[in-house]
């Protein structure tokens, strides 16, 4: 049990690095001496230190020295091989500490477990996989990159009861309530951009900022998938006139070049032209751009149109699902997803390695989208 305490320390850490760090994991890192965590760091913003070598430094400052109850406590395997900093394994080695606690595996198949062995090699106690789980859920982006070399699509949707995610007439402000809502800003901090349908711009007029309390105001890149660049036709709206208008890229059909060349003159934003008419919606082009500029991680927050391009194309790797104590109790009302037509519950999509969450009166579940012929290779 102790151990898991310590590791709690080390994820409180952690999460203070998520969002900051892209394209590197957030870490989280303690020093135990004489069963009381003594030192604290987390990763540093690319091309600085890592959890481990801010805690191993904070640890000196201290004035203590190494005995045999040191331990250092890290939520990812430390890393064996040199990239903009050296290997952190080694600055391990050199500190004299003889013991390591650890969270998850690196998941780069390349690197798994070897950190661990050079550790064991040069003579340390190492014991891995303390409270894993945690630790892996700290960077869905970076393990979704490790292990499948693209884009990491996350959806967000915030529903009633029944499963609405406005009214008829297409109203949604608010379904949930302010401490849901301030979690949305937290996931918005940690995705590197966020994106919605031009329905959503046109009805909400949203900022798509991270806002949140204690922290200044922060804009991700953010996508404005508008095919037909509606968005354009009256009025001027926050993402396209605000402080970060030159993060704002909307994404339209090739079939309006020459309108997007003339506002791309007019405007200062820029615009992806992408094939949208074929098979597979644009999506495998869409997402192969995102990754050519290194946006690994993408929150997707609507509306139902953009939400269900991403599902049935097969493109919505995570879902975000907050539900409200509310009904609508109207067939009429807006629902998340439309375009699937499974049969039997065998063939409905599914979430796997749940979690959940309450916020207030509000709920929260979340996980990776299964589809169905995915489900047999899971099971």
């Amino acid at each position: 049990m102790k151990n898991e305490a310590y590791m709690l320390a080390a994820l409180e850490e952690a999460r203070k690095a998520m969002g900051k760090t892209h394209p590197n994991p957030a870490v989280g890192a303690v020093v135990v001496h004489r069963e009381q965590v003594v030192a604290r760091g987390h990763t540093e913003p690319a091309g600085g230190r890592h959890a481990e070598i801010v805690a191993l430094d904070a640890f000196r400052e201290t004035g203590l020295q190494v005995d045999a109850s040191t331990a250092l406590v890290v939520t990812l395997e430390p890393c064996s091989t040199r990239g903009r900093t050296p290997p952190c394994t080694g600055a391990i080695i050199e500190s004299g500490i003889r013991k390591v606690l650890a969270g998850a595996v690196d998941p780069n198949p390349r690197h798994a477990g070897r950190g661990f062995e050079v550790l064991k090699e040069a003579g340390l106690d190492v014991t891995p996989g303390i409270l894993a789980g945690d630790c892996e859920d700290l960077n869905l982006i970076f393990n979704w990159r490790m292990t499948e070399g693209r884009p990491f699509f996350a959806g967000k949707i915030a529903t009633t009861l029944d499963g609405r995610i406005a009214t008829r007439g297409g109203l949604s402000k608010w379904i949930t309530g302010t401490e849901a809502r301030a979690d949305v800003h937290r996931w918005r901090r940690y995705f590197p951009a966020i994106a919605v349908g031009a329905g959503t711009v046109l009805a909400d007029n949203p900022a798509l900022t991270a806002r949140i309390g204690g922290e200044e105001e922060w804009c991700p890149v953010r996508f404005i998938f508008d095919r037909h660049l509606i968005t354009f036709k009256d009025g001027t709206f926050k993402v396209y006139s605000d402080a970060w208008r030159e993060r704002t890229i909307v994404v339209s059909s090739r079939a309006h070049l020459g309108r997007i060349r003339k506002l791309e003159e007019e405007t200062g934003i820029r615009f992806w032209a992408i094939e949208s008419g074929l098979e597979d919606g644009g999506l495998p082009e869409f997402a192969q751009r995102c990754h050519k500029e290194g946006i690994d991680g993408m929150f997707l927050e609507g509306g139902a149109h953009l939400l269900s391009s991403f599902l049935n194309f097969r493109y919505l790797d995570y879902l975000f699902a907050y539900r409200a104590p509310k009904l609508l109790a109207d067939a009429s009302g807006l629902a998340p997803f439309t375009g699937q037509e499974p049969v039997t519950m065998q063939d409905t999509v599914t979430l796997r390695a749940i979690r959940q969450a309450g916020f207030g009166d509000d709920q929260l579940m979340r996980g990776f989208v299964v589809y169905p012929n995915q489900k047999e290779d899971q099971e």
